[in-house]
């Protein structure tokens, strides 16, 4: 028998009650430095009723360190904060006070970061407790945070174990949580002596590669020498590598150019088609001695028509730009490697440097970029025009945020390449996410010109680029 209730109202759900507490502290906690001794006491109860390790509630204690220690927790990380809803509707209240407690862990970890300098073993552990918010988030460990790639963590990180579904719209979750990661982890960049952790190997070992990371060493290689530059160039090459991989994954995975039959196929083994050499001569079988007599051989057409293309790829290298800025040089180093694909790279701010004897190499290339200042896309426009010599063969790639000091004079020259018959393709910028801020003005522009805007999401770019030159 249920006991009894004032004026007959329900009796209060233990776990709604709980998953409540778990929250309230989460918000403490987040919001207040003071550490809140009633919410701690009450939560660490609700752990330790629903089963799971105090460690839980420890602001000390990574996500690599619980799941270390309770190793089974792990597979829960998997899309944790977007999980499928019951088939006949029902709310498991149990399920969501576990939820609660593993999602306030990996929160607090990532939102809550005390003041003062930051270490780089510190840098590390965020790291890889943003990569748990974006594996619960149902994306890949750095998806969010400007894209690095799968299989680059150490230890339990979860990289390259990421729930692997879509992408979920996380604008329901957490507004602007890739933004926000991004500003937090070049935030604790900032605070950390860059120079002084580079100049010693020891602890330039603990950083993990990250656009932010990537960003300041860029910002401020000019002013690094000796051991502090060689640590910094090793994390840049490093980072270039990891993210060549993907990249060149997604262009191979894009479809390449029709089978070219005018050219003789190549008489070797791995090209030698069995089943037709067999079905061809089949009519020299000897029945007494089982053997099939083969004439000729049959080889399979592994040539494919292409057309020589040239690409001309502008980047907007400003401050806002440097995510772009390094997926398109590491973009740009992989097509300059496909045959008959001539490759020409333009970085611009108000200067524009013609980046083309080093566009198949990416390191190098971002070794000579300067980050930073205004933007004035009309002196890129001065490099980028002569290399179209034959516009029908050509494609102009133009990467930027297109907020311009000479508005008019630049989209005019933009009007022109597109009516000259080479194909014009503005992107608003090439991150992961595919998130980028985009003048409204030049948004409109293309859009009226028939070139819209790519929306900046790089397997987009892939994708038209491969249409066009194969």
């Amino acid at each position: 028998m249920s006991e009894p209730t004032l004026a007959g109202a329900p009796a209060p759900d233990p776990d709604e009650n709980r998953r409540q507490v778990l929250y309230w502290r989460l918000l403490a906690r987040l919001f207040d430095p003071e550490e809140q001794a009633g919410l701690e006491s009450a939560s660490l109860a609700v752990v330790e009723d629903i089963g799971l390790p105090a460690a839980l509630l420890d602001p000390g204690a990574s996500v690599d360190s619980v799941v270390q220690r309770h190793p089974d927790l792990a597979p829960e990380f998997d899309g944790l904060m977007t999980p499928e809803p019951d088939e006949d509707g029902a709310r498991d209240r149990a399920a969501e006070v576990r939820r609660a407690a593993l999602a306030s862990k990996v929160l607090l970890n990532v939102f809550a970061n005390p003041p003062g300098t930051v270490t780089a073993e510190q840098l590390s552990r965020w790291q890889s407790d943003a990569g748990w918010l974006e594996r619960a988030l149902g994306c890949r460990p750095g998806e969010l945070r400007g894209g690095r790639p799968a299989g680059a963590g150490k230890g339990v990180s979860p990289t390259g174990t990421g729930h692997g579904g879509p992408t979920p719209d996380l604008g329901r979750l957490i507004p602007e949580i890739g933004p926000e990661l991004g500003s937090i982890e070049a935030g604790l960049v900032r605070r950390m002596r860059l120079r002084e952790v580079l100049a010693d190997p020891a602890l330039a070992s603990r950083l993990t590669p990250s656009m932010s990371l990537i960003e300041q060493l860029l910002r401020d290689k000019d002013n690094l020498s000796g051991v502090a530059l060689a640590n910094a160039k090793a994390l840049i090459r490093r980072y270039v590598d990891e993210v060549t991989e993907v990249l060149r994954t997604q262009v191979e995975k894009a479809t390449v150019g029709d089978i070219d039959r005018s050219v003789p196929p190549k008489r070797v083994f791995r090209n030698l088609d069995l089943d037709r050499t067999i079905w061809k001569n089949l009519t020299n079988w000897d029945p007494e001695q089982e053997r099939l007599y083969v004439d000729r051989l049959y080889y399979r057409h592994t040539s494919r028509k292409t057309t020589p293309q040239r690409l001309i790829v502008v980047v907007d290298q400003s401050g806002s730009m440097v995510d772009s800025m390094v997926n398109c040089t590491i973009l740009a180093s992989i097509f300059a490697g496909l045959p008959k694909v001539d490759v020409h790279l333009i970085a611009y701010d108000t200067q524009a440097l013609d980046l083309t004897p080093w566009a198949h190499d990416p390191f190098e290339t971002l070794l000579r970029t300067k980050l930073g200042g205004g933007t004035d896309g009309t002196v890129a426009m001065t490099l980028a025009q002569p290399k179209i010599a034959e516009p029908r063969n050509t494609v102009v790639v133009w990467i930027s945020d297109f907020y311009e000091w000479r508005t008019d004079e630049l989209f005019e020259s933009m009007a022109a390449i597109h009516r000259s018959g080479a194909k014009f393709i503005p992107v608003g910028s090439v991150t992961s996410s595919g998130r980028g801020s985009v003048n409204p003005w030049f948004r409109e522009k293309f859009k009226d010109l028939g070139t819209p805007v790519i929306s900046g999401h790089i397997k987009k770019l892939v994708h038209e680029l491969k249409t066009f030159l194969t």
